[in-house]
């Protein structure tokens, strides 16, 4: 490949390619994104991921390479556990897990033997699959006991919780889930740990940039280990990280490399290191309250609108709603949705009578939206539009009066600039 032809752009390389992803961004800035694990990253990130420490293999730690060449590696890579560390107060902090399931594996690696006892969250309950679900590696690998929610207040369990753990002595009791809108006691979890003599592993993945500003109690100091995504809430590149007491630094860094990884993702820890700067800033501290009021607009909106909430509300970014009691599975509610211009993604929801595939309920969350500028107003008007388009699922009128709104307040509310959506084209 001559060099004239190297350093051609990807619409003439790859037409294909770069036609997804114009018609992503397309997506992405004239839709309503209710994920509630997705973020929009800021621009300085998205530079990041795409800058040229994409080229480096840098296997190793910084100071400790196997490879030469690694200098500005090590800048990157120092400032991102520096900022880290600060943002979280951990003792410990390894930046280098590709996601928050291999973060997860690292900490299991470290604190684990196979076929340890391990206390995890129930998937349908609003744990996560790395809980130790039986169709995951921590469900194949381990003897897992699962806690769940009350059947009448739909939050966890505590007394269950604790009566399981003294009943199976587990060595690891996981905290921390993908689909649970309430604070979650990180301290009276540790304290039910101590009594049974094991360590505890939070996983604070949706609600890491909540627990950066004091906005949900912080695990750190009751749990020996913290894993968390770097997207969400800490709206960074879609990536992981694990943090340790300093007694299991040195364990922990071997499981992350060589036992769980090889050559760390340098391009993404760069963005890492920019979204926790982003995240130490005061503005960062108003976007999470900011979240939090959406969400509490967004879920009383849906309530005055005769939605059921599981656990009747919110108390961090997300909602889950029970659809199922309105005659629609998650998965077609998912459909309606989308179709509609919204965002969403089907659900379980705690004692679940359908299948994952189908579901009772829908998720939604508010990071996303928040990052776009929207407040209350909005959140009761998008609860309206959702209102609207789940009463008459099938419907092609309700559906375009829906695409039409939610086309006015993406409009109204724009995200990332012309340089981006042109560079994208």
């Amino acid at each position: 490949m001559t060099n004239a032809k190297f350093n051609r752009p990807l619409s003439q390389v790859d037409p294909a390619i770069a036609k997804a992803i114009a018609d992503e961004t397309e997506r992405q800035v004239n839709g309503l994104e209710l994920i509630a694990s997705e973020n929009y990253v800021s621009e300085a990130v998205l530079e990041a991921m795409g800058s040229v420490f994409t080229n480096k293999y840098a296997e190793g730690y910084p100071g400790k390479r196997y490879y030469g060449g690694c200098e500005f590696v090590d800048v990157v890579e120092s400032l991102a556990i520096d900022r880290a560390r600060q943002l979280f107060g951990a003792e410990h902090v390894n930046v280098q897990p590709h996601s928050g399931s291999q973060a997860n594996m690292a900490v299991y690696l470290t604190a684990l033997q196979q076929g340890d006892t391990i206390l995890g969250m129930n998937l349908s309950h609003g744990g996560h699959l790395t809980h130790g679900h039986p169709l995951n590696f921590s469900g194949r690998t381990y003897n897992v006991v699962a806690y769940g929610v009350d059947r009448e207040t739909e939050q966890i369990d505590y007394q269950e919780l604790e009566r399981l753990a003294h009943e199976h002595k587990p060595k690891m009791i996981i905290c921390g889930a993908s689909a649970y809108p309430r604070i979650i006691d990180f301290e009276r979890i540790s304290q039910i740990a101590r009594q049974v003599g094991a360590c505890v592993m939070a996983d604070i993945a949706h609600i890491a940039g909540m627990v950066a500003v004091g906005l949900h109690p912080s695990p750190v100091p009751y749990c020996e280990f913290v894993t968390t995504t770097t997207h969400k809430t800490l709206r960074g590149p879609r990536a992981g990280a694990v943090m340790c007491r300093a007694e299991f630094a040195k364990d922990l860094d071997r499981a992350v490399f060589p036992c769980v990884q090889g050559g760390p993702l340098v391009h993404i820890i760069a963005a890492k290191a920019v979204c926790f700067y982003e995240a130490m800033q005061p503005e960062f501290v108003e976007y999470q309250k900011q979240i939090i009021a959406n969400a509490k607009a967004l879920a009383e909106g849906l309530k005055q609108a005769g939605f059921r909430l599981v656990s009747g509300g919110t108390d961090n970014h997300l909602i889950l709603v029970d659809v199922f009691s309105k005659g629609l599975t998650g998965r077609e509610a998912e459909k309606a949705l989308e179709l509609a211009g919204i965002t969403v993604n089907k659900n379980t929801i705690p004692y679940d009578t359908n299948p994952p595939l189908k579901a009772s309920g829908i998720r939604l969350g508010t990071p996303a939206l928040t990052t776009r500028g929207m407040r209350e107003d909005e959140m009761r008007i998008i609860a309206q539009i959702i209102a609207e388009v789940l009463s008459e699922p099938e419907s092609e009128q309700v559906r375009r009066s829906a695409q039409l709104r939610v086309r006015e307040l993406a409009e109204r509310f724009p995200i990332y600039s012309r340089r981006v959506a042109e560079h994208a084209v």
